[in-house]
Parts: structure tokens; C-alpha cells; sequence
């Protein structure tokens, strides 16, 4: 028998049988792990394991690689705070959405779990769009995908990095970039250490990262990206052309 008890965030939980629930939870030692929840279903039970919400959780099973049972504590429910703000819930759903389907099961990162739950801390924040953007790409660095900022791929300066390479995920230079517009991804400068993030920056940083998910990870297993995801993005679209307006 396998056991162990740690604290982790529930990225989904779905319904199994009558009353009971599968929940995937992401865990510093252990990544993504699910176990099943005896009547996690019902609907005293279910409001503890909404999506964000951070439990005490206690596992038990034959085999780490089994389904195994969880008992659980509720610690927080960060996402109580924004039940009425439909953009930070999409952010919420679409940030659980790609850990979800992305994440191996089992695999540490201890890294990407602090990141989102430094994130839930700042959920009611000003900046809360740009730190999901910065999540993205650091579940893409998690999976062996992370692109390089750091300098220009054709004239290795550092700065005035404006753009990204569609294919190698390589930073450009505004001057390298210029003959090539029409076929590189911009680079929003918040993503390089700039203070300030408007949803057009936003925006550009969803598309950047969304086009290295699907390429990447998505594309290559015949996954579609959450539909989640999609719904964000989509959102914040809105936004600008109502703005704009």
C-alpha cells in the first residue's frame, strides 16, 4: 500500500459512478496526481472540489500508478473571490484546462505549482492576465518546450527584441524582424521585464503561447486545445473591440 498526504490545487474533477469524483490535483512533489473521492458528488461534498480550490489531500492506493483514493481537507477557495468576474473564472478554467490535459500525471514541477498558486494569490490583482500569459509559457518550458528570449536569433542582440520565430521559438530584433512582418508572432514587452501589460499586450502574449501549446504539445498527441482556452482568448477579443468602439 502507497500512501502519502500533501497540499495541492484541483485542476479538475469529474464525475464517476452515482456520487463520486475523479480529481486530478497538482501537487509540488508529485505533479499532476487523481484519485477517487467517495461521494465527492454529492452536493454537501462537491463545492470543496471546485477547480482552484487548494486542499489538505491524503492519498492511498496499491501502486502510485493506480487510481487510489483521496480524502481531503479544504484549506482555500481562492476562486470564491471572483464568482461575479467572468474573465478571471475563464482565466481559472483555461489555466486548469491546459495543466490538466498538458501535464503528465506523476511528474514534478515544483516550479509551474508555485507559479499557479502564486497566481490564485494575486487572482483578484491588476495583473492577473499577464502572470497567466507567464504561466503558459512556463508550463511550455515544464514540457521541454521553452522558447528563448534571452537575444536575437539572426544578430544575437539583446535588446529591441520585438518578435518571435513561428517555428524555432527564437526571439527577433525589430530590425531583423522588419523584411519579415507578415510571418513572425509578436513579442509583447511584458514578457521581457516591461511594467505594463494592456489587453492588446495581453492578447498578443495568449496567441504567442496558444501557438506554441498547439504546435508543440497539442498538435503533436491529436489533442484540440481546451475549449476553455478558447473561451478566454475570445473574451478578451471582445474586450478590445468594445473598446475600440
Amino acid at each position: 500500500m502507497v500512501e502519502w498526504r500533501m497540499p495541492g490545487v484541483v485542476v479538475s474533477a469529474r464525475r464517476f459512478g452515482e456520487g463520486d469524483l475523479v480529481v486530478h490535483a497538482l501537487t509540488e512533489e508529485l505533479g499532476l496526481h487523481a484519485g477517487l473521492v467517495h461521494g465527492g458528488g454529492a452536493k454537501r461534498n462537491r463545492v470543496d472540489f471546485e477547480i482552484g480550490n487548494r486542499l489538505d489531500f491524503s492519498w492511498a492506493g496499491r501502486l502510485n500508478e493506480h487510481l487510489g483514493r483521496y480524502r481531503a481537507d479544504l484549506i482555500d477557495a481562492p476562486s470564491a473571490s471572483i464568482m461575479h468576474d467572468a474573465d478571471r473564472l475563464a482565466g481559472l478554467a483555461s489555466l486548469c484546462a491546459l495543466i490538466d490535459t498538458a501535464l503528465p500525471e506523476h511528474e514534478p514541477a515544483p516550479g509551474l505549482c508555485a507559479a499557479f498558486n502564486l497566481w490564485l494569490d494575486q487572482i483578484n490583482e491588476p495583473h492577473w492576465a499577464p502572470l497567466l500569459v507567464r504561466i503558459e509559457l512556463g508550463l511550455l518550458e515544464v514540457l521541454g518546450f521553452g522558447l528563448d528570449l534571452s537575444s536575437c536569433a539572426v544578430t544575437g542582440e539583446t535588446d529591441n527584441l520585438t518578435h518571435v520565430s513561428p517555428r524555432t521559438g527564437r526571439a527577433v530584433s525589430a530590425t531583423a524582424a522588419e523584411p519579415y512582418l507578415d510571418r513572425l508572432l509578436p513579442l509583447p514587452a511584458f514578457l521581457l521585464g516591461g511594467t505594463r501589460a494592456e489587453d492588446t499586450d495581453v492578447l498578443a502574449g495568449l496567441k504567442l503561447a496558444g501557438h506554441f501549446l498547439e504546435r508543440r504539445v497539442f498538435n503533436v498527441h491529436n489533442w484540440t486545445m481546451p475549449p476553455q482556452r478558447t473561451l478566454l482568448a475570445q473574451r478578451l477579443q471582445r474586450r478590445i473591440d468594445e473598446a475600440a468602439d
